[in-house]
């Protein structure tokens, strides 16, 4: 017999089938699913993650949330009118350099732009680390003769014979991709858009990026590094986005596909495969727009530190004044030493401290956690799928955090025999018990994860204290309060769908594009006309995108953002500024421009410097279109409270024997319960460990909020 969801219209109690979005995010160990009904009620489907074959793992993550809403998934593909996707996969690419073989193109005299990047070493007297090698190999770099000056006038002459003989090379070597990055194109992009006019006519079908038409921004590392990148993912991700998508439909999904994006918002495939390079970080990117969402359902504040405990990493972002945070330094593969994104992206840091992090001892005898990582495949010991190194799961396991019969909901069984012979391994070494080295395993892992949450905190200004810890991921609840003990936070929220909250920010994004140009005035000889002029462009470009949605998009509510990046005379960096206003008229406006930087940078460094001219490098505008669900439709559903006979198991909280600890189900919590630690709470999808002197209660929404202090 079909399954199908029907429920009763609020209006008139007749049975009527109920229209669902999909938003799934594919990490490194799991694929999560997040099912939203029209009411905003929120399911979750999980199942471990298949590199093999994306739609695998989604299939069976799909599975799961269909069967919690007693359909199949053929009903629940019928009766879905969006569905949201975020993959790790071109995240994964860059770290591993396994994109395209490309070829980078630039500026004759100009070969070592990656090579050399930005020059910055955090500690400059250690020589034992190796230089870290270019994204694009030295070899696969060729240097087109052409130059462009500051001003825009082609200083040397584009040398078309020159560049041809180049691109007959790249035919006969097979390259896959080319990156072209000309010094100066920004101020004239002629011999950037000639170059690919060549490629296209010599290489046919072999895709390409051009540096101006993807970031045109100062600073030529960046806008190389960007456009490396770009080029090298455009294959992969033109054959896995098309590929999911025709799975999709094979499978049954007929609606609307978007992907989202490394800005928080969501994007046509479209769009993407034109420039992949968005999709990096695209899922962590979502943790701060779900952060936002749940901490305003629960009205804790407009600041907000979300903490994304994954399989691979730990990851951490911030709300600030109800807005997401924005960064062009994003790395991936370590700051200095791995690859500038050298887009905008939301600010996400992330360190390789998750639960399938792997604990070990150094040359030097020292006792570590990560950044390598079990993954999925074979995952940790407690797995039970031919794992055998120790992971922060594994001494979860160990420590009688995890009920080994209902992970996943009981979906699948964990090992306990395997965790405990992994974690004996390293504890015959460091010559501790097995329940005390699990737990030095959680305490360092945590350490790791404290650090990171001080680099985007403490380390730039913003107290963590003033702020609620909003935690998420499958592994959160294994050690957030110990963070956010340590933090000195009082307020942590985790959400009843914390285990996948990057895929429950997606239910929550909207559709956003930004538009940025370069262009040098200062606040002393501010000029209007000129100013004017770029951001009525950006406003048209925008416009103009929005025109190209469809005729639902087109009909919802939007608006658009003007940012710039500007910085005090003689100062090295820029920091973002809000415009007040988008037209300049009168030195009225330029003054509240002018005080709008002094105030973000006083908030950043507690400094403002109001005798230094200040100087405006580049212009931005962020069109929001607001397509993700509002928070007025999202309605109570607190856990029903049902009561069954009280459990206990012996866990571990860092002492030589083992306490009695209580166990509950999250369905047998009604709003308002508190329960003191010490004391487990299992949902189907994550564990809750609240260690002693500590407590949670039950919000009416059915979240859960943390008490530590």
């Amino acid at each position: 017999m079909e399954l199908a969801a029907a429920f009763p219209d609020v209006k008139t109690g007749d049975k009527r089938s109920m229209s669902f979005r999909i938003s799934v995010d594919t990490g490194g160990t799991f694929t999560d699913v997040v099912v939203a009904d029209e009411f905003g009620r929120l399911t979750v489907g999980k199942a471990l993650t298949t590199p093999e074959r994306a739609f695998k793992g989604l299939s069976d993550a799909l599975n799961d949330a269909a069967e919690a809403l007693a359909m199949d998934l053929p009903a629940l593909l019928a009766q879905t009118e969006l569905f949201v996707y975020g993959t790790t996969r071109a995240t994964n690419a860059i770290v591993t350099r396994r994109g395209a073989k490309t070829a980078f193109l630039t500026t004759e005299g100009f070969p070592d732009i990656l090579v050399l990047k930005e020059g910055g070493k955090h500690f400059p007297h250690d020589f034992a680390t190796d230089y870290p090698a270019p994204y694009i190999p030295r070899r696969h770099t060729f240097e087109i003769r052409e130059r462009m000056s500051s001003e825009g006038t082609a200083s040397i002459p584009f040398d078309e014979a020159q560049a041809r003989t180049i691109l007959a090379k790249l035919k006969t070597l097979g390259f896959e991709a080319v990156a072209v990055s000309f010094i100066w194109s920004i101020a004239n992009p002629a011999h950037e858009r000639r170059m690919g006019e060549l490629i296209e006519e010599m290489l046919p079908g072999v895709p390409y990026t051009l540096s101006h038409a993807l970031v045109p921004i100062l600073r030529e590392y960046r806008r190389a590094s960007a456009s490396a990148i770009d080029a090298s993912l455009k294959p992969l991700m033109q054959r896995h986005l098309q590929g999911l998508e025709e799975d999709l439909r094979a499978a049954g999904y007929q609606n609307e596909f978007l992907v989202s994006t490394s800005i928080g918002g969501v994007m046509q495939v479209a769009e993407l495969i034109e420039q992949p390079i968005h999709t990096a970080k695209s899922g962590p990117a979502m943790a701060p727009v779900a952060a936002r969402a749940f901490s305003g359902l629960e009205t804790l504040g407009a600041d907000a530190i979300v903490c994304d405990t994954g399989g691979t990493t730990f990851d951490v972002g911030l709300v600030r004044e109800g807005e997401l945070v924005y960064s062009r330094d994003t790395w991936l593969g370590g700051e200095w030493t791995g690859h500038l994104l050298g887009i905008s992206s939301v600010d996400i840091r992330s360190v390789g401290a998750g639960g399938g992090s792997i604990a070990w001892i150094d040359d030097g005898g020292l006792f570590r956690v990560g950044p390598q990582s079990a993954g999925s495949v074979p995952g940790p010991a407690c797995y039970g799928q031919g794992g055998t190194q120790p992971t922060v799961s594994d001494a979860a396991c160990v420590l009688g955090y995890f009920n080994p019969d209902y992970f996943l909901g009981g979906r699948m069984a964990l090992d306990q025999e395997a965790a405990h012979a992994a974690v004996s391994t390293v504890a015959a070494r460091i010559g501790r018990s097995t329940a005390a080295t699990a737990f030095g395993i959680i305490n360092l892992a945590s350490e790791l994860m404290i650090k990171a949450i001080h680099d985007i905190t403490i380390a730039e200004g913003v107290n963590p204290r003033e702020s609620v810890l909003v935690a998420g991921g499958g592994a959160a609840g294994i050690n957030i309060m110990l963070i956010a003990k340590e933090l000195g936070c009082e307020k942590v929220l985790l959400p009843k769908q914390a285990s996948a909250l990057s895929a429950a920010g997606m239910q929550f994004a909207d559709i956003v594009k930004e538009a940025s140009r370069s262009l040098f005035t200062t606040s002393q000889s501010f000029d209007k006309v000129t100013v004017n002029t770029l951001l009525a462009s950006l406003r048209e470009e925008l416009e103009a995108f929005r025109a190209g949605l469809n005729a639902t998009q087109k009909a919802l509510p939007y608006k658009i953002e003007f940012v710039t990046d500007a910085r005090y005379a003689s100062q090295v960096w820029e920091i973002e500024a809000p415009l007040p206003s988008a037209v300049f008229e009168t030195n009225a406006e330029v003054d509240a421009l002018t005080e709008a930087f002094h105030a973000t940078h006083e908030r950043l460094f507690t400094l403002r410097d109001e005798g230094s001219t200040i100087e405006f490098i580049g212009w931005k505008a962020r069109l929001t279109v607001m397509s993700g669900i509002a928070l007025d439709r999202i309605k109570p559903e607190p856990p029903p409270g049902v009561a069954e006979t009280a459990r206990y198991r012996p866990c571990y909280f860092g002492d030589d024997e083992p306490v009695t600890t209580r166990i509950w189900k999250g369905q047998e919590l009604a709003a308002g319960t508190r329960v003191d630690g010490p004391c487990i709470i299992e949902e189907p999808t994550t564990t809750v460990v609240v260690f002693p002197g500590m407590s949670a209660e039950v919000t009416p929404r059915g979240h859960y909020l943390l008490t530590c202090i």
